[in-house]
């Protein structure tokens, strides 16, 4: 019986890129040919919590087209790619069946979902290594964990400690295949994807969106050179990152970040760049804030693992608001509630699977703290329809507003107030809900 060929793996999960991939870099110092894998779990397409899809369309479509943008890329550098939509453990015993796995070199995630994924992968195939990157960081963890014993639950004291010895890694380089192996996994057979692939009906973006964006790398980097180099809309982001129309209010960068299109350590080096060109100010570095904290939520979700989705959060604090009342949580949903304001805001998520950090706080305080509703529901509910989901950012921010989180203070927003100061002329308001 003839041995079967020695292989390595790079599994792709949220880090849908070929420009700063670690993994991608380790494998290609290997000395072994490799195989580029993504697997879309039916049973996570499945999934359901409180009602609601774990994925809806709107962040289906946006994986879709990365992995259609990932698959370009990496055969312009020469490796094949195999996605597939079924089973986690299906798809790696149909890998196996025809080759030796040596190595898996994948980027390092530690909520359940993937971690029950890693082990499926792990117990069936016992021999092979899996080989950690955390790509998905601004601050390497090695760093973090030198200046800090345990994660502070405050983020100033977290911002301060990291800002005085900053450190930001280079990016890693982009390795091109010299040596092609596409007849070596030419029996392996992609599935094609689509909406309707995944349970989806196809559907055409909102004329009003915020986000008219296509997922990918190369549309992140074409955003990112546009809003900085172009149109320089980065020197005055500090002072328009509170609009609520448009695409170009905000960088409109969270989901690529989400998926992995583009990297936190990217950014901060073409926010360098900027600085360098047209000059530091509070913009630029309102930009680099925004990215400490999306790291702080990733280092609290690590720190306290499953507890962020636990009605007490993880300061364990027990609030008296947390009903399940469905007619007000319809109500919510649907933009029905008593506040125009986050009515206009609900419709543009429902519309859009978008919808502005200034409208998410909001509504999130008005479920929480008006409506008195359990905060896990409004979050699931932010989960099947967020483009840009992130567990970590989700949850945190959830808690965070619900005051079972990372903040002391009572975090009530009132929304009349907000719309006054935000949507002084009801331009927002008008576009959503003209009733």
């Amino acid at each position: 019986m003839q041995e079967k060929q020695k292989i390595n793996i790079v599994w792709f999960r949220n880090d849908l890129r070929t420009t700063d991939n670690p993994s991608l870099y380790k494998v290609s110092r290997e000395e072994l040919p490799f195989l580029a894998v993504y697997v879309l779990d039916v049973d996570f397409l499945k999934k359901e919590q409180f009602g609601f899809k774990k994925i809806g369309k709107y962040r289906a479509k946006f994986i879709v087209e990365s992995l259609e943008n990932l698959k370009y890329n990496l055969e312009n550098l020469g490796i094949p790619f195999f996605i597939k939509v079924n089973k986690t453990e299906t798809v790696f015993r149909e890998i196996a069946e025809k080759f030796n796995i040596e190595k898996i070199f994948l980027q390092k995630e530690w909520t359940s979902e993937e971690e029950i994924a890693e082990k499926k992968v792990a117990k069936l195939l016992p021999t092979s290594q899996l080989n950690y990157s955390f790509g998905q960081f601004l601050i390497e963890p090695t760093l973090v964990k030198e200046k800090f014993d345990k994660i502070p639950e405050i983020f100033t004291h977290f911002r301060k400690k990291i800002e005085s010895q900053l450190e930001i890694r280079a990016e890693f380089e982009t390795f091109k295949n010299t040596t092609l192996h596409k007849k070596l996994f030419e029996n392996l057979k992609s599935d094609v994807l689509s909406l309707k692939s995944l349970g989806f009906e196809a559907f055409k973006s909102h004329s009003n969106s915020a986000f008219p964006f296509d997922g990918g790398e190369t549309t992140a980097w074409k955003r990112l050179k546009d809003y900085f180099f172009e149109q320089k809309f980065l020197k005055n982001y500090k002072e328009t990152r509170n609009g609520l129309i448009g695409s170009d209010y905000s960088t409109k960068f969270s989901a690529w970040l989400t998926n992995g299109s583009i990297s936190a350590v990217s950014i901060y080096h073409q926010i360098k760049k900027f600085e360098t060109e047209f000059g530091a100010n509070e913009s630029t570095y309102w930009l680099f804030f925004e990215l400490l904290w999306r790291d702080y939520f990733k280092y609290i979700s690590l720190k306290h693992g499953n507890e962020i989705f636990k009605k007490n959060g993880i300061n364990n604090k027990f609030e008296n608001h947390q009903k399940n009342n469905k007619n007000a949580i319809n109500a919510w949903i649907n933009g029905k509630t008593n506040s125009d304001f986050v009515n206009a805001n609900m419709i543009e998520l429902k519309n859009t699977g978008f919808m502005s950090n200034r409208g998410r706080q909001n509504v999130a305080s008005y479920f929480c703290k008006t409506l008195k509703q359990d905060w896990r529901i409004g979050a699931a509910y932010f989960e099947e329809m967020l483009i840009d989901y992130d567990v970590h950012s989700n949850y945190g921010n959830w808690m965070y507003v619900s005051g079972v989180g990372n903040d002391p203070r009572n975090r009530t927003f009132n929304p009349e107030k907000q719309a006054e100061m935000y949507d002084k002329e009801g331009n927002f308001r008008k576009l959503w809900n003209p009733k």
